[in-house]
This record gives C-alpha cells, sequence and structure tokens, in this order.
C-alpha cells in the first residue's frame, strides 16, 4: 500500500483550490438512476469513492462520460461527468461492491421508486460505529414497500401501483435516511412529508438537483420538508457545491503549522462552527468573493472546547482534525463525539507524534504540548487519517502515514495541495 512522508515544521502559504463536495457527489450521482435523461454532474472530484460508485452505477446499466483537464492543464480542477441510465439492465447490487462503501446502499431508493424494486447488499465503509440502514428501510416501508432481509441482502419491492408519499418521522437526524426519502418519495404518489429531516448543505445540494430534473420539494435545509411525487424525471446539469470538510481541514491545517492561506471558492456558511473554533484557537478567518482566507501568525494555539453535532452545529467529520490541532493547544480542551460512537481510532496515533489525549466515554480530553515530533503512524479511516497529516505538518522531523488509501477516498490531490503551499508531502507508492 502506498505510503505518505511528510516532513513537518513547515508553515503554509498560498492558495488551496477546494474541490467537489465528497458527501454532495455521491447521492448526486446516485439520481442518476431516477431519469432516463442524461444527468451532468461539473465539479465532480477525483476521488476512490467516486470512481467506485462509477463501477456500480454502471453495474446497474448507468453509461458514463467523462470530461475533465488533460495533462499540461491547470493541475486541480474538477471533471464533468455525464450520466445515462435510460437503460437499467440490472436492480441488484453485489456485496463484493457495496461492502467497500456505504454511500452505494442509497442505490436502493431510486431503482425502488423507478423501478419498482431493488436487491442491495448491506452496506460497509469506514469502521467508525455501526450505522444501521433501519431508519433508511423505514422510509421505504412506510412508502408503501415490502422489505425483507434476506441472506444479507434488502430486498425492497414496491406495490403494484408503485410507492405513495407518507408522513415520515425520523426518530433521529439521518443524512443517508434524508436522502433516501427524498429519492424514493420524489416519484412517489401524493405527498410526502419528511420530520426531523437533516439540514446539511450536502442534502440541500441534492433537493437542488432533483428539482432541476422536476422534482417537487420545499424546505430543503429545514427539518420539515415536503416532496410532492412527479410522474417521471428529467435530466439536468448541476455543479456540485464545494467541499465544507475539506476546506475546514485546511483551515485547521494553517491555524496549526502557521501561514497565511486562502482557500480558494470555499463558502464560510457551510462550516460556519467549525470557523468559529478555529477563531476561538487564536487564528484568523476572513471571506470573500473568492473565498475564505486563514492565517495565524505567532502566538500559541488557545483551547477550545466542542462537541459534534448535526449541521448547522460542529461537523463529526472536522472532529479529528480538530482534535489534531488541539494537540499544540496551550492548556486544556475538551471533544465531545455525540454522533458515531467510534469514532476516537485516531487518538492512539495521535499519542505516537507525542499527543496527551485521555478518553472518558464519549469525550476525548486533549492536553496541549510544546511539541508533537514524527513517527510512524497508520490511518484507521478517512478523516482519521487527514487528522494524522495535519499533525504531521506541524511535527519535527519526519512522519510516514501508513494506509494512505483512505485519504485518496475523500481528498483529491492532497499532496499537490499541501506543497503548492510550502509543504513537504511525498508519496512513497506501494513497494517503493
Amino acid at each position: 500500500m502506498d505510503r505518505i512522508r511528510i516532513v513537518g515544521g513547515r508553515p503554509l502559504n498560498g492558495v488551496i483550490p477546494i474541490s467537489g463536495a465528497k458527501n454532495a457527489a455521491l447521492p448526486l450521482m446516485i439520481a442518476s438512476l431516477l431519469t432516463d435523461g442524461t444527468l451532468t454532474l461539473e465539479n465532480l472530484p477525483r476521488l476512490a469513492d467516486v470512481n467506485l460508485l462509477m463501477r456500480i452505477l454502471g453495474n446497474h446499466g448507468v453509461d458514463y462520460k467523462i470530461e475533465g483537464k488533460r495533462p499540461g492543464d491547470q493541475p486541480i480542477a474538477g471533471q464533468i461527468v455525464h450520466l445515462d441510465a435510460a437503460n437499467i439492465v440490472d436492480t441488484t447490487a453485489p456485496y463484493e461492491l457495496v461492502s467497500r462503501m456505504r454511500a452505494s446502499f442509497w442505490v436502493v431508493a431510486p431503482l425502488l421508486a423507478r423501478m419498482g424494486e431493488a436487491k442491495v447488499s448491506l452496506p460497509g465503509g469506514c469502521a467508525i460505529g455501526t450505522r444501521p440502514v433501519d431508519l433508511l428501510l423505514m422510509v421505504l416501508e412506510k412508502l408503501g414497500a415490502s422489505v425483507e432481509i434476506e441472506s444479507g441482502y434488502v430486498l425492497a419491492k414496491a406495490p403494484s401501483g408503485g410507492l405513495r408519499g407518507a408522513d415520515i418521522t425520523f426518530s433521529k437526524v439521518t443524512v443517508g435516511g434524508t436522502h433516501t426519502a427524498l429519492m424514493a418519495a420524489v416519484l412517489a404518489h401524493g405527498h410526502t412529508v419528511l420530520h426531523n429531516a437533516a439540514c446539511e448543505p450536502e442534502v440541500v445540494d441534492l433537493a437542488d438537483c432533483l428539482i432541476k430534473m422536476g422534482a417537487r420539494i420545499k424546505g430543503a435545509g429545514t427539518p420539515t420538508i415536503e416532496i410532492e411525487g412527479v410522474g417521471r424525471l428529467n435530466g439536468a446539469r448541476h455543479s456540485v457545491l464545494p467541499d465544507r470538510i475539506e476546506a475546514g481541514t485546511y483551515a485547521m491545517a494553517v491555524a496549526m503549522t502557521g501561514g497565511d492561506v486562502l482557500l480558494e471558492g470555499a463558502r464560510p456558511e457551510l462550516l460556519q462552527a467549525g470557523l468559529d473554533a478555529i477563531v476561538a484557537s487564536g487564528a484568523t478567518v476572513t471571506s470573500n468573493a473568492q473565498g475564505i482566507r486563514v492565517s495565524r501568525n505567532g502566538g500559541r494555539i488557545l483551547p477550545v472546547d466542542i462537541s459534534t453535532a448535526p449541521f448547522p452545529g460542529f461537523p463529526t467529520d472536522l472532529q479529528a482534525q480538530f482534535m489534531a490541532l488541539m494537540t499544540r493547544a496551550g492548556g486544556t480542551s475538551r471533544i465531545t463525539e455525540t454522533i458515531f460512537e467510534n469514532r476516537f481510532m485516531h487518538v492512539q496515533e495521535l499519542a505516537r507524534l507525542g499527543a496527551h489525549i485521555k478518553l472518558e466515554d464519549d469525550v476525548a480530553i486533549v492536553e496541549g504540548v510544546e511539541k508533537l515530533k514524527g513517527a510512524p503512524v497508520m490511518a484507521t479511516d478517512l478523516r482519521a487519517s487527514v487528522s494524522l497529516v495535519i499533525a504531521a505538518l506541524a511535527a519535527e522531523g519526519e512522519t510516514i502515514v501508513h494506509r494512505v488509501y483512505h485519504l485518496d477516498r475523500g481528498f483529491e490531490q492532497l499532496e499537490q495541495k499541501l506543497n503548492q503551499c510550502g509543504a513537504s508531502v511525498e508519496r512513497i507508492a506501494s513497494g517503493s
């Protein structure tokens, strides 16, 4: 497996362009199954998860054509993908594909809504907790589908007249459940109301795209979403929103290493809680038409307590990165994880770099240290892996990050983006 070698101690200065959001791109790609027209997505990031989902959609019969920059052009730019699901040839999503990426389970909704049936393997993905699919299956049953689990597969069938609108209340906020409900209800007969729906920007982005395709949706971005089903959807063209998690990650890297970086294309309203925490730590954050500028020149990092929460709260996907920042704070900080029960696996790896962190149930108590020192570390999941990169950028000496395939799942051209701002990050190919 590839490794990444980082020589720390260098401030970051320059411009980092922010890619399209992985967490928006995946449901948008899956939405192509809802129409026999062509869905064109702009600003699609080049990520391992995007490539894997292409394979999964291809297994269903989706044809795709990829546009993008050629060698010699600008090295960092989103690609354009045309997705054509005119002929769905298979409504089964097999274990060997779905087990590798949890979000691919969401194909169950558009396949069921459009084709009347779906057979989808129970999902896999990052090892950060159980993340059951019960709320997703509840949505399908509320809309009238019969749902059975057999030999590790979900077998879902719509009634003879198709799915029917319903009043659906989520027992807890769920992004996956809200995505599923939107994609199933847009083709259901009648009116659907979602209560306690997720308000994340990626949910709004999916709803905006579906509306362009002819769906009738009101209230996306609020806890109550109303959907009036339509007979069919059309093709459309949509640009993926910028990745708030990537922007927050690089903002925390600058806050930790020092320097001055413009996060080009980043939108502050997508991650205000994260930016507020960065400001509280002593960094300067400003926004303009070009994006978000983050700087920290001198001065000790200040300790900040945070607790993860659904949007607009502090994102769980930035918790590991913020913990890395707090390892160098001048005092004690408390980081509470309320979303996933097993999302502190990066703690023992940060400790290898010299961090002082104590765990008490869902709280990590971080005692800031004067300096971190480079060491070999192991990535355990996508967000944990980039927290090790942030810590390594500020550590003395050399750090080797193993199992970086996790990084390739969610961060486009990470080495290039950091190196163009003065970092020393080198990928070491497997076997080297």
